[in-house]
């Protein structure tokens, strides 16, 4: 009996942990880039839901939103200067490293959940680069490596992080604001939304959007992909066409 009523009692803490809904939307799915292209926002716009059973909670909610831009190859190199020159040292790969990362939270992560739970689930920009999304090609002592490579893409606005980017509208409905500079890379791009309450995880749900090249720019991308010798050699023509003209109207007899 004793069992049968702790079974009980364990089933309806697991409802009621899950008793909680996330419902999000973006204001857009396809954002185009042209020559013009300087940079956008897109907002991300949730609301909780709760069932008939689920009481209001006393501390209310948090809610984190991680973006991932698409994956790419990325080397970060140890310099050190040898006289007037520099020279690489040392170097640390990282294969499938996202090329874009932004963390918004109603708060600062520190106060929302424990650390233990935020590096096992990758809530925040600091447990993501220590997780396995930054797989190494290679051992060794890679720390050092990892914190150039949050500062480099930081200082490219690439890698963001606000504490305060999550704003609630009322208690059950919020709203953020994705950030993508000019220097995003086009692809396809993850949105996370994990909802909290008492340091625990109540809810995850995901979403995406796609940075699509228009124009002339998808064009001449095109056809560097797909015919990469024909436009290397038509690149190279233009640019010996170029260097003749410049040399014939500048000359001096």
């Amino acid at each position: 009996m004793r069992l049968a009523v702790s079974l009980l009692v364990l089933l309806g803490t697991m409802v009621c942990a899950r008793a909680e809904t996330l419902i999000t939307s973006l204001s857009n799915h396809r954002v185009l880039i042209n020559s013009n292209y300087t940079g956008t926002q897109i907002a991300v716009f949730g609301a909780i839901e709760r069932d008939a059973q689920t009481i209001a909670r006393a501390t209310g909610y948090d809610i984190v939103v991680t973006v991932r831009g698409p994956r790419q190859f990325l080397t970060v190199r140890e310099k050190e200067r040898l006289g007037p020159v520099w020279i690489n040292q040392d170097q640390q790969k990282f294969p499938t490293a996202p090329s874009y990362l932004n963390v918004l939270s109603s708060r600062p992560i520190e106060e929302i959940t424990s650390d233990q739970l935020r590096q096992r689930q990758k809530i925040g920009l600091g447990a993501i680069i220590n997780s396995g999304d930054f797989t190494l090609a290679r051992g060794g002592a890679d720390q050092p490596f990892r914190d150039a490579l949050y500062r480099l893409k930081s200082e490219e606005g690439l890698y963001l992080e606000d504490e305060r980017g999550v704003t609630f509208l009322t208690p059950e409905i919020f709203r953020a604001a994705i950030a993508l500079p000019a220097t995003a890379p086009p692809g396809n791009y993850d949105v996370d939304v994990t909802l909290f309450a008492d340091t625990v995880i109540l809810a995850r749900t995901q979403t995406h959007f796609e940075l699509v090249k228009t124009g002339f720019e998808e064009q001449v991308g095109v056809i560097a992909r797909d015919w990469s010798l024909a436009y290397g050699l038509t690149t190279a023509a233009i640019a010996l066409m170029f260097g003749w003209l410049a040399s014939t109207i500048f000359r001096r007899d």
